[in-house]
């Protein structure tokens, strides 16, 4: 288990996206979403355990990304629609998932989903195989400001499935906007079955609020990470560092199957 909390001063990271070159690809969906990603560095061993055969951790040594080699992800997916322009499913979700930079056997940088909890029951398993349906899912995002001074938003987040794993956050911070990052296309793997990948084409903006190696202004006001149970208790122990802290305001994703 790892408990976090505390006043902080601002921490962040982008995702290190690899691009992926134009080919015959079915679109799968488009989705409009909010995000709240933190970085971790968790211990090497367990998380290698996740890795399918010929896949490698791929950790940034410089950078926002520093040392990261794991991200928990917090998403709410407002719309989600398929190529028609229709409403898949409910049309929107709620989910967090653990998500690894890694290198697949060819050397390209990806991304490999190592699980997730999800609020709909027909997300699970999913497209990656291994999203728990979250038995409890709780979400609450305020925001409020007062003359000149700068919006304060707050946001908290629970997760838990009947088999344990528990995924929960609370934050209060100084909302920023941050720049509008380039169109980049990202592989992301299953950890369970390396056959299966999707390639989203993404645009967003990523606010970084704190960032234990580049060192930003600190906007975070308070702060409190809660992990443990299941299947996820291996990769989170004492030693777990919390990296970065990154607001993603929105992000447009175009998914496709290759």
């Amino acid at each position: 288990m790892i408990r976090i909390s505390g006043i902080h001063t601002g921490l962040a990271a982008l995702i290190l996206c690899a691009g992926v070159s134009a080919q015959a690809q079915i679109l799968i969906e488009n989705s409009l979403e909010t995000r709240f990603q933190i970085d971790l560095k968790v211990p090497t061993a367990p998380l290698n355990s996740y890795f399918p055969v010929g896949f490698t951790s791929s950790v940034a040594t410089q950078g926002p990304a520093k040392d990261c080699n794991l991200r928990l992800v917090f998403i709410d997916r407002i719309t989600i629609h398929d190529p028609d322009g229709k409403p898949v499913g409910k049309g929107s979700n709620r989910l967090v998932y653990l998500v690894a930079p890694a290198k697949d056997p060819s050397g390209n940088s990806v991304q490999l989903v190592i699980g997730g909890l999800t609020a709909d029951p027909e997300d699970a398993p999913g497209y990656y195989g291994n999203y728990l349906f979250a038995t409890t899912h709780d979400m609450r995002r305020t925001a409020s400001v007062s003359g000149a001074n700068p919006v304060l938003e707050t946001q908290d987040w629970v997760f838990a499935a009947k088999s344990g794993e528990h995924l929960e956050m609370h934050i209060k911070y100084e909302r920023g906007t941050g720049p509008r990052a380039l169109p980049a296309d990202v592989r992301f793997y299953s950890a369970i079955n390396p056959t299966n990948y999707q390639i989203s084409h993404q645009e967003q903006v990523l606010d970084i609020l704190r960032n234990t190696t580049t060192t930003p202004p600190d906007r975070v006001k308070e702060f409190t990470l809660k992990t443990s149970g299941g299947s996820y208790d291996k990769l989170f122990d004492k030693t777990v560092k919390v990296l970065s802290w990154d607001n993603i305001l929105w992000i447009s994703r175009s998914v496709s199957n290759p």
